[in-house]
């Protein structure tokens, strides 16, 4: 890979770098508490007309760079006072009507197009401003529809009103109207006030004529209550008894029912109690062998991870170390035959080389004697016979004469004594040459025979001493 391709492969790697951080800047998440609107290049809304912006609430989107830009807009609720003075009523009677009213931005997706149209970019205080202009008209217009009576009895109805006049122009702008409170209304003219004091005075008088026929009433029936109080309390006594009857005959069916009820209760808690006992029994027998023979599995693989798998190691550790042995001396064995099939293949030749030699030689003296092998082994014991006399010669050679001490006991014969027998049985002992020669196969010449005893000269007899 060359210089310029390592260049090439760095500034691919810092574009894709570049490019995926962009888009990371570019993501952007909308908080619970505001609204992400996204304008430029959006495409088309559902009606399939061209949307101005695309609004998100509580999610994410991806903004486009250079097509699209993005803003947030505000959820938190603003509250307006609305302090209305000299609103004419339906019954041209001006009033004061002051009142606080909460509204925010709204989360409906056609009103939070209408609110990125008309409020992105806009202050808090741009858009309570906006707004209180709305209420004040909403509000003076509600009052001049309604009666002074009807604002001031039907609270209900009022708000009403006014939510439902505030509400549908608030959306408009993309606002919507989350509380109104009317905490007092007022008027000039004392007209309110004036209601007040009559139906205080009304409700007064109908109060007093209401006691009045309370009282007459209660005298009435006063008389009345007595006669019938006497009246129902014998039949309330007579009752009373017949009820304490029944009422004793309830207690004693309710004793019994409520008795058995308790009995059989009971003996299905018992039951189920031992049910349950037995059944708490047993789980707790089944996990305690569980946990045994998962306890047996565990000490079952624990010993067998301690001592088989070691017993297994160093069986494979030992088989190792003999098929090695082994190998080492297999190859000991065959590098030391290899070397004894050397050396004796170096005798071999050696041998073969010097008897390959002897019988040149044989041959070459076989040739010189005209043929007769009988010559060849005679030159050939003519040319050993110094090394035989010599072998002689120095059989007896080493014999150190001064330390042989010979016990002479007089019982020699023919004259020789003891240490005469001595040396010459000595001698005897060392191999004529013509034995040597016949133990070959040979003869010896007759010129190196020794002579026959019938030959030779009769030796002189020792003169035998003289008895005295």
């Amino acid at each position: 890979m060359g210089q310029n391709e390592i260049y090439l492969i760095l500034i691919i790697v810092a574009v894709v770098i570049v490019t995926f951080s962009a888009i990371l800047r570019r993501y952007r998440r909308c908080p619970s508490d505001k609204i992400l609107v996204i304008y430029g290049k959006t495409g088309k809304n559902a009606a399939g007309s061209i949307s101005s912006a695309k609004c998100v609430h509580g999610g994410a989107a991806f903004i486009w760079p250079v097509f699209q830009e993005y803003a947030f807009l505000d959820l938190k609720p603003i509250s307006i006072e609305c302090n209305l003075t000299n609103a004419l009523s339906k019954q041209n009677i001006r009033v004061d009507v002051p009142c606080r009213f909460t509204v925010g931005i709204s989360t409906e997706p056609e009103v939070m197009t209408n609110a990125a149209e008309r409020l992105l970019g806009l202050s808090s205080d741009s858009i309570q401003n906006v707004a209180t202009d709305i209420l004040f008209g909403q509000l003076r217009l509600v009052i001049a529809t309604m009666d002074i009576e009807e604002i001031n009895a039907d609270r209900d109805k009022f708000l009403a009103s006014v939510s439902a006049n505030v509400e549908a122009e608030l959306r408009k702008i993309g606002l919507k109207l989350i509380n109104v409170n009317v905490t007092d209304i007022r008027d000039e003219s004392g007209y309110i006030e004036a209601l007040g004091k009559e139906a205080a005075a009304k409700a007064i008088n109908d109060a007093k004529k209401s006691v009045a026929e309370q009282n007459r009433y209660g005298e009435t029936g006063k008389a009345m209550a007595d006669k019938d109080t006497r009246v129902n309390v014998a039949a309330a006594d007579a009752d009373a008894v017949k009820g304490e009857n029944s009422a004793k005959i309830e207690i004693a069916n309710s004793d019994a029912l409520r008795r058995q009820k308790t009995a059989e209760a009971d003996r299905l808690a018992v039951a189920a109690e031992k049910v349950q006992a037995a059944k708490a029994l047993q789980e707790a027998y089944q996990s305690e062998r569980d946990a045994e023979i998962a306890r047996a599995e565990r000490e079952k693989a624990t010993q067998q991870a301690n001592i088989v798998v070691a017993a297994e190691i160093d069986k494979e550790k030992k088989i190792i170390e003999a098929e090695a042995e082994a190998e080492q001396a297999r190859r000991r064995a065959k590098g030391e035959a290899d070397a004894i099939y050397a050396k004796m293949d170096a005798q071999a030749r050696g041998m073969l080389e010097i008897l390959s030699k002897q019988a040149q030689g044989f041959n070459q003296l076989v040739g010189a004697a005209e043929g007769d092998a009988q010559k060849a082994v005679l030159m050939m014991i003519a040319d050993k016979l110094p090394e035989l006399v010599k072998t002689q010669v120095e059989a007896v050679k080493g014999i150190n004469i001064d330390k042989v001490t010979v016990w002479d006991t007089g019982n020699g014969t023919d004259g020789k004594t003891a240490t005469s027998n001595f040396i010459s049985g000595m001698m005897k002992s060392v191999p004529p040459l013509n034995d040597l020669f016949q133990m070959a196969g040979m003869e010896l010449p007759n010129y190196l025979k020794a002579p026959k005893k019938e030959d030779a000269p009769e030796e002189p007899k020792p003169e035998q001493p003289k008895k005295k």
